[in-house]
């Protein structure tokens, strides 16, 4: 145990006892403890292999390339569409992972073996990504645009992208793409 990481579990108000039971399932399985983004992660060799996390509605294992995992009780859950490479297995109490003990263990060896062996998740490309026709416009029409737009890192042409397509009504997309003209023509990102 890492002392480091003790704050998570002692400043937690809701999950405790799930947390703990976890903690010590995922340390049993010999992996290293750390903590990453305000979580406890666990590594092997500096790599992150899984990290516990909780919410509202549920507490949770996140595999960092659980998409590469076998799902043969079909308990891994991808948290949004726009997740490539995480999954989660998600428990409401104790008894759930007291019960999975055996299944949570085999699938912390399995994703410790993925990371051994250098799997890699196939992520989507900015081509992947569809622009949206209000933004194809402005591109279209501001060769200035364009040029500052494809000068951007492709992690921040596919924040735009994604965010310029959420909304269903094309005012809105509108509204969105007229919004970041400045920003992108400053050549920094969505978050930036």
């Amino acid at each position: 145990m890492n002392p480091r990481v003790d704050f998570f579990f002692n400043k937690a108000k809701q999950w405790r006892e799930e947390y703990e039971e976890l903690r010590t399932l995922i340390l049993d399985c010999g992996l290293t403890e750390e903590l990453k983004w305000g979580c406890p992660c666990y590594t092997v060799n500096k790599q992150n292999i899984v990290l516990i996390h909780g919410f509202k509605e549920y507490c949770a294992l996140l595999f960092f390339k659980g998409a590469l995992l076998n799902d043969p009780g079909g308990i891994l859950i991808r948290q949004t569409e726009n997740v490539q490479a995480a999954r989660q297995i998600r428990f409401t109490n104790v008894l759930e992972i007291v019960e999975m003990e055996p299944i949570l263990k085999a699938y912390i060896d399995e994703a410790v073996e993925v990371e051994k062996a250098g799997l890699k998740v196939n992520h989507k490309t900015t081509a992947d990504f569809k622009v949206p026709e209000e933004f194809q416009s402005k591109l279209d029409a501001i060769p200035a645009l364009k040029a500052a737009f494809e000068a951007l890192t492709p992690g921040r042409q596919r924040g735009y992208l994604f965010y310029f397509s959420q909304p269903k009504q094309s005012k809105t997309r509108e509204g969105r793409v007229e919004k970041y003209i400045p920003q992108i023509l400053d050549g920094k990102g969505f978050n930036d």
